[in-house]
Order: C-alpha cells, then sequence, then structure tokens
C-alpha cells in the first residue's frame, strides 16, 4: 500500500507542476528563476551520468585506468569541448567507450 501512495503522491505533485503552466499562461518567472532553470538540463545529465562513470558496477568506486566508463567519458567530455558538435561527440564516445572495453578484455562476446 505504501508504493502506491508514493506512486499516487508523485503523479499529483508532477500533475500540477506541469498543469500550472497551462493553467496560469500569463505566469512569469522573475529572470533569477529563469537563468536558474538554464542550468536544470545540465545537472540532471551529471548527476545521471557521472555516477555511473565513477561506480560502474554500482556499489565500489572506481578510480582506476582500467576504467572504460571513466576514461570513455573523459574523452567524450573533451570531444564536446572541441568541436560542440552533438553527434560528433555520441558517435566519438561510443567509439571510444567499446574501444576500451575491447582493449580491456571487458566485452561479454
Amino acid at each position: 500500500m505504501e508504493n502506491w501512495l508514493l506512486i499516487f503522491g508523485m503523479l499529483a505533485i508532477t500533475f500540477t507542476t506541469r498543469y500550472s503552466l497551462f493553467a496560469f499562461p500569463d505566469l512569469r518567472f522573475p529572470e533569477l528563476v529563469r537563468q536558474g532553470l538554464h542550468y536544470v538540463p545540465t545537472a540532471v545529465l551529471t548527476a545521471i551520468v557521472v555516477p555511473g562513470m565513477l561506480l560502474p558496477d554500482g556499489q565500489h568506486l572506481a578510480l582506476s585506468l582500467d576504467n572504460a566508463y571513466l576514461l570513455a567519458g573523459l574523452v567524450t567530455i573533451g570531444i564536446a569541448a572541441l568541436t560542440r558538435n552533438l553527434l560528433a561527440t555520441i558517435a566519438g564516445g561510443l567509439l571510444v567507450f567499446f574501444l576500451l572495453r575491447w582493449l580491456f578484455g571487458q566485452l561479454p562476446l
């Protein structure tokens, strides 16, 4: 029963926050809030990706040179900074990641 209460609570909060933008179309955020919202996608993506890079098994911190997730993530950040091209970043990151996994003998083939 607790799980259902949690699910319906999250549903109510999500619906309320999203519906409020349609219910009050003249609602304008202050400039400081709009500037803060500009950084939300970067913060969310960082919160999703960094734990996967640093904790590839989900439990132990892996700051070693045989961590393909960490090395490929750092190379991908470099590609993104140099090219500013989303497709090059994704393709280059995946290529480096799978090459590192192959070199380290970590591919389940």
